[in-house]
This record gives structure tokens, sequence and C-alpha cells, in this order.
């Protein structure tokens, strides 16, 4: 027999479920068809913000070339106590061995001392403890047990030192791996800012740098500001050779420079070693707060930082390498905030 049951009604509670979410899908619907599109940011704002992240890129860098800089030096102390360790070893080996073959001699003639006896059985320290008291030693055998003595105490000390060294390196290293993440970090974030540009905006960004470089390549005034010193104009003179070359960040030269990697080359090839970073270089030589009181191959440092140095060319102007993208070249020295010059 047929059923003639009558089909089972939805609920209140399902049909006011499914009543709520109709609504708010429709309403979801209406506003997202009213909101705003999301604004492309501008070439202006696209400026300033690709600044700021040059400028925090720069300062990364300068800690980077500090972290360098200690790498290396640690390197080189390290290397030194090793050589001296492996040294220091020969020449106990060589008064160990002495003391050996006086022991032998006599035991081949049948008479060992019983002070050779009780050295070749026992650490030196615990030697000198005993054989001092029962007068077991001559004055020969004594000098070089002390001799060794003190050789195995310098031995001590310098693989201690070697090891806190080594230490240091490895946070130094790590440190190292960290600012360099940091630095790209922030020029890949410009890059993508600079990507979402149209293809007219980067035309003109790129034709605001060339502009900037080619002309201050040869065409800057830069009047006739003395040089500070013999060693200031060579490394003025230097650093003008290097015109044209490509800022890179952690480059030291010769054909890329970071600011610092700038100042420190130009004035090697003057003869004189100037300190890697630019903090460092902030406190190199004299400082000269007043614009006008700056001659060329002064060093001038900018922001309040002093993650920026250049070189004074003479006339309001400065010789460095800005930052990523650009090349050494002449700017204004008031395109950027000027803190003091520094005469080497």
């Amino acid at each position: 027999m047929t059923s003639h049951r009558r089909p089972k009604q939805p609920s209140r509670t399902r049909v006011t479920v499914l009543t709520t979410a109709a609504v708010a899908a429709v309403a979801f619907s209406a506003n997202a068809a009213n909101a705003a599109p999301t604004e492309k940011p501008n070439k202006d704002d696209v400026k300033t913000k690709v600044d700021k992240l040059y400028e925090e890129a720069e300062q990364a860098t300068e800690k980077l070339d500090g972290a360098t800089e200690k790498q290396e030096k640690l390197q080189k102390e390290i290397s030194t106590i090793q050589d001296n360790v492996a040294r220091g070893q020969g020449e106990l080996n060589e008064l160990r061995d002495s003391m050996g073959l006086a022991a032998a001699a006599q035991y081949r003639a049948g008479s060992i001392d019983s002070s050779l006896q009780l050295f070749l059985s026992s650490d030196p320290d615990d030697y000198l403890d005993k054989a001092s008291t029962a007068d077991q030693l001559s004055a020969q055998q004594v000098d070089a047990l002390e001799k060794i003595q003190e050789k195995q105490r310098e031995l001590a000390q310098d693989r201690a030192e070697a090891s806190e060294k080594l230490k240091d390196l490895g946070a130094t290293r790590s440190e190292l791996g960290k600012k360099k993440k940091e630095v790209q970090k922030k020029l890949a974030e410009a890059q993508k800012l600079l990507n979402s540009l149209t293809a007219a905006e980067k035309a003109a960004f790129a034709a605001a740098d060339e502009r900037a470089s080619r002309g201050s390549s040869s065409r800057v005034n830069l009047g006739d500001t003395p040089s500070a010193s013999n060693f200031a104009a060579a490394a003025f003179a230097a650093a003008q050779s290097r015109l044209g070359s490509p800022y890179v960040y952690g480059a030291t030269g010769p054909s890329s420079f970071d600011c610092s990697g700038l100042t420190s080359w130009a004035y090697a090839q003057a003869g004189v070693s100037i300190p890697r970073t630019s903090q460092a270089q902030a406190n190199a030589g004299t400082k000269i707060y007043s614009q006008s009181g700056l001659k060329v191959g002064d060093l001038v440092i900018f922001y309040g930082d002093q993650h920026h140095v250049a070189l004074y060319a003479g006339n309001r102007q400065v010789l460095h390498a800005p930052r990523t993208g650009t090349v050494v070249r002449y700017e204004s020295i008031n395109n950027m905030p000027f803190q003091f010059g520094v005469r080497i």
C-alpha cells in the first residue's frame, strides 16, 4: 500500500539560520561592491618610502661592515695566538727532550739520578715540590724544570685566550649573517615598491638618477677651497678617480664601494689607515662643527646615528657613494643632515 505521509517541514530554527546566512551574504556582496578599490601608491609616495628603505639599508650596511671588520680582526688575532701556541709547544718539547736526554745518559752509565727518576714519573709541579724539600736537584735541573713550568703556563693561557676568541668569532659570524639578511630585506622591499610603478614612472626615476650621476661628474663647481693636508689631497684625488663606480653594500673598492668603503679606500691610497665604518671614522680625527671650516679631503659625517660619510669636495659639495642604485658622485652637502666634519 502506498504511503500518504506528509513531507517533513523544516524546523523554525533551521529556517532562521538559513535566512540569516542569506541576509549576511547579500550584505557582504553589497559592501564589497561599494568598497573603494585599493589605491595604487603614487610616484612621490613610492620615492619617500624607497628613500627611507635605502637609508635603513645603509644603517644596516654600516653595522654589517663593523661585524665584518671585527671578524677579520679576530681571525688575525686567533691566527697569531695559534702560531704562538705551536711555537711554544715546540720549545716545551725541546726542554722536555733535553731533560730526557740527561736521564738517558745517566741510565746508560748505570747511575741515573734519583731526581731524574722522579721527573720521569711525575709532573714538573709535583717534582719541584718534592725534590726541592729533599734537596735532590742540581741548580741546572731546577732551572730547566722552572722553564718547563713557565712554558706550560704560557701555553695554557694562550689556549684559553684562543678558545674565548673562537667563541667571539662564532658570535660575530652569526651577527654578520643577520645583518646581511637585514640589508637584503630592506633592498628587496625597496625593489618591490619600485616594481609597483608604471613603466613611465620607472623611466622617470631612472632618468633622475642618471642626471644626478652624469651632472656630478665634471660640471660641478668645486671652487678653490684648499686641501686639509697633503694626505687629504691625495685621498680626495683617489676618490675622484672612482667617480661613476657603483655603490655596492659592503664593498671597499677598487671597482665598487659603500660610503665608508670609499673613504677608507681613498685614505689608504694616500698611505693613511682609518677605521672601516662611518661611526668609527667619526672619531678618527679632529671634529669640525662648522661647514665653513671644512677643507677638501675632510670627512663629512651625516645623520644623527652617523651612518653616512663623505669627503668634502669644496663649495658645499661632497664626494661620496650615496646608496644602492647610484654611483660615486658629487652632491650638495645640504641634501643630507650634516653633523660635523673630521680632519684626519
